[in-house]
Parts: structure tokens; sequence; C-alpha cells
């Protein structure tokens, strides 16, 4: 499978799982999502906050991609958030609107990639200001990466709060082959 394949099945695992979260989230109350619960970003509201303030920061960092510039542009649009740990939407219902709409524009822009794109050498500055230069490829992977960290912080946070998401595995995603 080519690095552009394992690439969009990350795309709709991505949204699989995001979806699957939201639903589980959605049992909780708006009091329960918001209480502070000791993870890297307080609550679950605050975790998924920050999933999708960092997708934004790196979705915003492709759409410099020459080929990006236009399966990403409206991202690119977007405001730039202030902080790691900034909360967008304070409320699930606006928060997972928003969630919607970006992994359709994920799924968009991987879709519009070639394998030759992913070659590129992507040149940001990070959230403190230091330049970098890697491998594309290399950051679309930490890119998918990243979210699957903060989600299973997700998953355990809404675990403790009685509320089971159940199968969360990539391999829930990969379609079985057939032999010729």
């Amino acid at each position: 499978m080519s690095l552009k394949k394992q690439f969009e099945l990350l795309a709709t695992y991505n949204q699989w799982m995001n979806s699957k979260v939201y639903v589980a989230a959605g049992q909780l109350s708006a009091t329960d999502l918001a209480k502070d619960r000791g993870a890297f970003f307080g609550s679950i509201l605050g975790t998924l906050n920050h999933i999708l303030v960092g997708d934004t920061i790196w979705l915003k960092r492709f759409a410099t991609h020459p080929s990006c510039l236009n399966s990403l542009r409206v991202v690119a649009d977007l405001q730039s958030p202030t902080s790691l740990g900034q909360i967008l939407f304070d409320d699930l219902g606006r928060l997972s609107e928003q969630r919607i709409w970006l992994d359709r524009q994920i799924i968009n822009w991987i879709a519009e990639l070639s394998e030759g794109d992913l070659d590129f050498v992507l040149s940001y500055h990070n959230t403190k200001g230091i330049s970098a230069q890697k491998r594309y490829s290399s950051m679309v992977l930490h890119f998918f990466n990243h979210q699957t960290h903060h989600r299973g912080q997700v998953s355990t946070l809404l675990s403790q709060a009685g509320v089971d998401i159940g199968v969360t595995d990539l391999l829930a995603q990969i379609p079985d082959e057939t032999h010729v």
C-alpha cells in the first residue's frame, strides 16, 4: 500500500474515531466534560479543544505546500490559535460541529495529495518561533499520531467517567484483503 493510501486510511480512521469520541462525550453533562481530571489539558473538553487546536496549527502549516494552496485554503483562513491549551469552543455542540467540518477538510486534503507531494520539505516555525525544515510525509504522520495520542487520553478520561467508546483500534478500519 502506498504512503498516500496509508494517509487516506489514517484520515478516515481519524474521522471515525472523532465521531465515536464525540458521541461518547455527549453522554456526559457540561459540568462533567469541563471537570479537571488531571490530564495534560485538564478536562475532556480541554483535551478535545487541544486536538482541534493542534490540527488547526498543523493544517495551516501544511497549507503552505504549493500543491495544497487550494485544498487547505479555507483552513489557512482560520484564525490562528493563541496557545496549545486554548479553549476554542466551551460547549461540546459547537466543538463537535467544527470537528466534523475539519475532519472533512482533512479527508479532502489527503485525497488531493500525490505521492510526489509527500517528499516536499516543509519549512515552518513552531509555536515558540523556532524554525524547522522537515519532510512533509513525516509531518503528516506526526499530525495523525498526535490526534491518536490525545484521543487515547480522552478515551481514558471517558472510561473513568463511566463512558465506554467501544473499539478504538485502527485494525477495525483496515479492510480484509482477498487472495487472487
